[in-house]
C-alpha cells in the first residue's frame, strides 16, 4: 500500500502547484490571474480574472461622484458581469456603488471634500484588478450648475473698442467702490436664471428677459408667477444698461440704481410674488440660504455663506452691467472709420459694413437739423443708451411722466416697443416720430418746433424704411449667444 500511495501523491503534485500559482510561474500577468483544473475528461478550461477598467473619468455632483469608464476586454471564457466603484477621502470609510455598466454613481459623499475613486470589474472568477485612481470633489454647484469655478467667465474686463473712450466711460453708472467682479457676477448669473426667486418656483428674471428677444420678453406683457396674470409694462432690454449715466431704472425711473431695481420684481405681487402677503424678502432669503449651491456661491463671492438683500442686489446688478454690446454690424464698420480727432469722431462718415439703405438710415439717425433727423442726440452712440437729459417722446397728449428708454442695441430682435409695448414693429416706431408726436408737459425740447408745438419729422417712405434698416444693424448676435449670459443650470 505505501509505495502505491507514494506514487499517487507525486502524480498529484504538478496539478496542485499550478492551482496555487507555484512551480516558479507566479501569478497572472497584466492584472489577470489564472486558475486551472484538470477534469476527468482530460480537458483544461481556464477561468481568468478581468483586467482593470480603463479611461476612468470622475464627474463631481452634489454629494456624489459619477464614474464613467471603459470595460476591459473579456478575459478567457468569462465575460464581465458587474462593476464596483469605490471613493475614499482621507480619514473616512469607502463609499461604494455597483452596477452592470458605466457610469456608476457613488452617493452619500461630503461636499467640499476631495475623494480618490477607483473601479473594478468582476466575472465568474472574481474581482479583477483595480483601475487607476481618479480624484474629484463633490459640491452642490457641480451637481446643479455647469459652472467651473476654477475658470470663470470674464465679466469684469470686457474687451472694448477704441471708440469706447473716456467720454463713453464717463456715462458708466457702475459704483466707483463696487466694480464688476467675476465671482459676484457669476453668482448674479445663477440668480438671474433661478426660478427659486419666485414664490412658487415657476419664473426667473430670465423668464421675462430672454436673450433671443434682446434680453426682453417676446410678449408685449410678461406673465407672472401664477401663469395667467400679466403686468402693464413691457420688459426692458438690458444691453448697455451700465451706460445710462443717471443709473435710474424701470421705464418710469422709480429705482435710483440698478441695484435697487434688482430686487423689486422679486417682491412684485404679479411678477415673482414675494410680496408682503407671501412674506417678502424675509421669506425668500432663508429659502436661498438653505440651497446648497448658494451656500457655496455666496461664500465664493463674498467670503461667507450669508444670503442678504444687499448681496443679492449687488450680484444681479453686476451681471446685468456686464452685458456690454460692441459686436453689431454697425460696431464692426464704425471701428474702421472712427477718428478721435474729428468733432463727431467719424459718426457722419459712411460705414463700410452697411448697405446703401442702411447707411442712408445711419446718416438720418446721426445728423442734426439740415443733415438728418438727429436721433443720436437722445440715443447716444456708440452705446446707444439714452442721454441723461432726455425727456418724453410725445406718445400721449398731456403726458406728464418722463419715461426712459433702454439702449437701442438689439432693438430689432425685440417684439414690442415703448413702455407699454404698444408698437409691434420698428416701422410703427419710426412712424410715431414721423407723424404721431403729441404735446404734453413731459415732451422733450428736441421734439418741439420753435413755437413750442410738437415736431413731427414728416419723413418720406424711403427715409422711414432707411431708418428701420439702420436699426437692424445694431443687433449684436455675439452678445445674445454668449454662453456666459446663458443659463448655468444643468436642468433649466
Amino acid at each position: 500500500m505505501f509505495p502505491l500511495l507514494r506514487r499517487a501523491a507525486f502524480a498529484l503534485a504538478p496539478a496542485l502547484l499550478v492551482a496555487c500559482g507555484g512551480g516558479g510561474g507566479g501569478g497572472g500577468t497584466n492584472g489577470t490571474s489564472t486558475i486551472t483544473s484538470t477534469p476527468g475528461d482530460g480537458s483544461t478550461p481556464a477561468s481568468t480574472l478581468p483586467s482593470a477598467p480603463t479611461s476612468v473619468v470622475a464627474t463631481a455632483g452634489d454629494a456624489s461622484i459619477r464614474l464613467s469608464f471603459a470595460s476591459p476586454a473579456q478575459a478567457g471564457s468569462s465575460p464581465v458581469s458587474s462593476f464596483a466603484a469605490s471613493c475614499v477621502a482621507s480619514g473616512t470609510a469607502a463609499s461604494t456603488a455597483t452596477g452592470t455598466a458605466s457610469p456608476l454613481q457613488v452617493t452619500g459623499l461630503a461636499n467640499g471634500v476631495a475623494y480618490a475613486c477607483t473601479v473594478t470589474a468582476t466575472n465568474a472568477a472574481g474581482a479583477g484588478a483595480v483601475s487607476a485612481s481618479v480624484s474629484a470633489t463633490p459640491s452642490a454647484v457641480a451637481g446643479a450648475l455647469t459652472l467651473d469655478l476654477a475658470a470663470l467667465a470674464n465679466y469684469a474686463a470686457p474687451t472694448l473698442p477704441a471708440y469706447y473712450d473716456g467720454k463713453v466711460r464717463a456715462q458708466d453708472n457702475t459704483p466707483a467702490d463696487d466694480p464688476v467682479d467675476d465671482r459676484i457676477a457669476t453668482l448674479g448669473r445663477v440668480l438671474f436664471y433661478d426660478k427659486n426667486l419666485s414664490v412658487n418656483g415657476t419664473v426667473a428674471c430670465a423668464s421675462c428677459h430672454q436673450a433671443a428677444a434682446g434680453f426682453s420678453d417676446p410678449a408685449r406683457f410678461s406673465t407672472g408667477f401664477d401663469g395667467t396674470t400679466q403686468g402693464t409694462r413691457h420688459a426692458m432690454r438690458l444691453a448697455n444698461v451700465r451706460y445710462y449715466a443717471p443709473g435710474s431704472m424701470f421705464w418710469d425711473k422709480r429705482a435710483a440704481t440698478v441695484e435697487l431695481q434688482a430686487s423689486q420684481p422679486i417682491q412684485n405681487p404679479i411678477e415673482m410674488g414675494f410680496d408682503g402677503t407671501h412674506g417678502g424678502l424675509a421669506a425668500l432669503l432663508p429659502k436661498l440660504q438653505a440651497i446648497g449651491y448658494y451656500q457655496e456661491l455666496f461664500t465664493f463671492a463674498f467670503g461667507d455663506a450669508a444670503v442678504t438683500e444687499l448681496r443679492l442686489q449687488d450680484a444681479l446688478a453686476q451681471f446685468e452691467r456686464s452685458m456690454v454690446s460692441v459686436g453689431s454690424t454697425w460696431d464692426a464698420g464704425f471701428a474702421q472709420v472712427y477718428d478721435p480727432t474729428l468733432p463727431d469722431q467719424g459718426r457722419s462718415l459712411p460705414v463700410p459694413t452697411l448697405n446703401a439703405q442702411q447707411d442712408r438710415g445711419r446718416a438720418l439717425f446721426m445728423g442734426g437739423p439740415g443733415v438728418g433727423v438727429g436721433c443720436a442726440a437722445c440715443h447716444q452712440p456708440p452705446s446707444f443708451a439714452l442721454a441723461a437729459n432726455s425727456l418724453g417722446n410725445g406718445l400721449d397728449a398731456g403726458e406728464t411722466t418722463v419715461f426712459k428708454a433702454p439702449s437701442l442695441k438689439n432693438v430689432n430682435v425685440a417684439a414690442a416697443f415703448m413702455h407699454d409695448g404698444r408698437f409691434a414693429t420698428l416701422a410703427q416706431v419710426v412712424e410715431h416720430y414721423s407723424s404721431g408726436v403729441q404735446d404734453g408737459p413731459a415732451l422733450d425740447a428736441r421734439l418741439k418746433r420753435p413755437d413750442g408745438s410738437p415736431r413731427n419729422l414728416d419723413l418720406s417712405a424711403d427715409d422711414k424704411a432707411a431708418l428701420v434698416a439702420f436699426l437692424t444693424t445694431l443687433t449684436d448676435t455675439a452678445l445674445l449667444a454668449d454662453p456666459k449670459f446663458a443659463t448655468p443650470f444643468k436642468t433649466p
